[in-house]
């Protein structure tokens, strides 16, 4: 078949399809698109004559469209795919971030950016960064460290074993990430004679991987030794759908079950041996309990700093690790005894053989104990009220002084862990909701109360900000029937939300809940709670002495976002702010909730410790504590 690359690109795409437990599908939906000289003439002109089944959506800004793709191959629990294709230079250049989240997530995206002329003829193009020591470089090669697969076509016949190697990164769980294909300008319009067997209808199947007989055995003779383990539910029970084996495991053992970013809502937070978010962002429930354990299954995770509070919040003296993970690399972490296997087949083998063995766990009443201690917790965070005489921020001792300011300056006097208590109240139990960065995630790891599965989408293997508003369109193309809510801070939502534009577009409603405490509110917890002061964090205005403390910036965000056609509303009390979720509920396109929340009212640390750099040499006396705090805390940690 006589065609150009690129449209032997998108004939190959149209003729890739999933098999999953016996099912078919097309691998990919569609095509997001930003067109620019490094692209339009190429896969644009592919697209136009012949798109196949493939939609082509039209992104705002190519890091938020690439997000976008991500979240909806993460909510379909990576059985479904979008790719992206951006142009030379600045547009790719957008997307790196994009494989970055990919890749640390493990979550499969194809890239597609345009690049200079493999000819050379011009050069330079348009948009072509030069370097003197090598002709051959490009802006495209930026990807290469935050991509699981790179390649770059420059003859057209080298299309087909880039894409053959593409598809087996794409569709392998194990290693699966970015996958950047740079296509120059010119060879995509090149014309070669591709043999039709390159076009046959190709099947990739997720093949649920078994154990060695060795590893369960050693895993059994592991277990049996132990009297309190603790699971922790990571995404890979989510990518497995291994919820429902992972719950009849917990309960013929009597093991509780913590959650990871990723792994919660795979069951629900109801579920009596499901104790809730663990680590840095975790609850005293979990938390506690990890302290105690004696050993630590972890299931499909990987034990990141903030699931092992920076590998220090394992205390017990005997205390050992076994992981059931389809990744070798994550599965041999923490030096633990490892199940290589998908997360379904390793947990029914464990469990068919504990039962063998008659085994049980020696917990009575310790879970149910602390899990009521931390529902009087939570019901205490519900209802934190500021014009009370007892009100104490939850983060206090940092700006108690400026909080009339803020009060002020927002007019507002709401508290964060109020307004999350009343929105999971409120909402639908099968809406989804989205996050990504700021004080947010901690307070929805401990405080969300997920009743329905896969309802809480949350990207934490990065937490890149800006990917809230563009996640939560991903989300919706992914689960059009479901109400999807993008949970965003003012910080992040500033940064990127263009996206907002593009669900319009395409008639995918999103919700968008902002929460305004005019500043990087995570972040000044951070410095603040190290030894420093209040710097570059707050949204002020540069003052007479040329510093940024000067008056608060009062942004109205709802005003600004109607412009686009979003239906906002501006929440300043708790009745408005029911009001507006019950009028957004009836909307038919997508809305945003402007809800201005004082800054120090998100949740605080429960038992759990962050390894962060902490300047070793300072002037001030509070950060040379800091300093000497870290390193105890650095000296009950885990070495490896």
């Amino acid at each position: 078949m006589k065609l150009t690359m690129a449209q032997a690109l998108i004939k190959f795409l149209n003729n890739q399809y999933i098999e999953v437990d016996g099912e078919k599908s097309p691998l990919f939906k569609g095509i997001f698109t930003i067109f620019g000289h490094g692209n339009v003439l190429g896969i644009g002109q592919a697209l136009e004559e012949d798109p196949g089944y493939l939609e082509v959506y039209q992104g705002r800004n190519e890091q938020g469209m690439a997000h976008a793709a991500m979240a909806f191959a993460k909510q379909k629990h990576q059985k479904q795919l979008i790719a992206c294709t951006s142009s030379v230079g600045p547009g790719s250049a957008n997307m790196v971030t994009a494989a970055a989240t990919a890749s640390a997530n493990n979550i499969p995206l194809l890239l597609l950016p345009g690049d200079i002329f493999a000819s050379r003829q011009p050069d330079p193009v348009l948009q072509q960064i030069e370097q003197t020591y090598d002709s051959s470089i490009t802006t495209n090669d930026v990807f290469r460290p935050v991509s699981k697969y790179w390649d770059r076509i420059t003859r057209p016949e080298q299309l087909m074993s880039a894409m053959l190697q593409a598809m087996r990164v794409l569709t392998n769980p194990k290693e699966t990430g970015a996958v950047t294909i740079a296509l120059p300008q010119d060879v995509q319009s090149e014309a070669y004679d591709y043999p039709a067997s390159f076009f046959k209808k190709r099947i990739h199947r997720f093949s649920r991987n078994t154990p060695l007989i060795e590893e369960v055995k050693d895993a059994v003779a592991l277990v049996k030794g132990k009297k309190k383990p603790l699971i922790i539910c990571g995404g890979g029970v989510r990518y497995s759908e291994a919820a429902q084996v992972l719950s009849e495991f917990a309960e013929t053992f009597n093991i509780p079950i913590a959650e990871t970013q990723a792994g919660k809502s795979a069951l629900s937070s109801t579920h009596f041996l499901n104790v809730g978010g663990i680590g840095v962002t975790g609850n005293a429930c979990a938390n506690q309990l990890a302290k105690q354990a004696d050993l630590i299954i972890g299931v499909g995770t990987r034990f990141t700093d903030f699931t092992t509070s920076s590998k220090q919040l394992f205390q017990e003296e005997s205390v050992e690790f076994l992981t059931i993970n389809i990744s070798e690399f994550h599965a041999g972490k923490l030096d633990a005894t490892k199940l290589v296997a998908d997360a379904k087949v390793g947990i029914q083998e464990l469990t068919s053989n504990l039962k063998e063995i008659g085994y049980q766990s020696t917990y009575t009443d310790e879970i149910s104990t602390l899990k009521k201690e931390w529902e009087n917790e939570l019901e205490r965070l519900y209802n934190v009220n500021y014009q009370t005489e007892a009100f104490k921020p939850e983060v206090s001792g940092h700006l108690d002084e400026a909080l009339p300011e803020y009060v002020e300056a927002l007019d507002s006097c709401l508290t964060q862990t109020t307004v999350i208590g009343k929105v999971n109240d409120l909402i639908d139990e099968d809406a989804i909701i989205v996050g990504a960065a700021g004080s947010l995630p901690g307070d929805l790891q401990r405080m969300w109360v997920a009743r329905k599965p896969n309802t809480y989408h949350m990207e934490y293997g990065y937490s890149c900000m800006g990917y809230e508003v563009s996640g939560a369109l991903g989300v919706k193309m992914a689960e059009p029937e479901k109400e999807v809510y993008a949970m965003v801070g003012d910080g992040s939502y500033l940064m990127l939300h263009s996206e907002l534009i593009t669900s319009i577009q395409e008639n995918k409603k999103i919700n968008v809940l902002l929460f305004d405490n005019a500043g990087f509110g995570c972040i000044n917890n951070l410095q603040m709670g190290h030894g420093m002061g209040s710097f570059g964090t707050e949204f002020r205005k540069r003052n007479q002495d040329n510093r940024l403390n000067g008056e608060l910036m009062s942004i109205d965000f709802a005003r600004s976002a109607s412009g686009y056609g979003v239906v906002t509303y501006t929440v300043k009390t708790l009745e408005e702010l029911e009001a507006a979720l019950e009028d957004a509920k009836k909307q038919t396109v997508s809305t945003l909730i402007d809800i201005k929340v004082l800054p120090k009212t998100m949740t605080d640390g429960y038992d759990a410790w962050w390894h962060v750099g902490v300047a070793e040499v300072s002037k001030k006396e509070s950060t040379k504590q800091a300093y000497k705090r870290k390193e105890l805390d650095l000296q009950k940690a885990r070495k490896y």
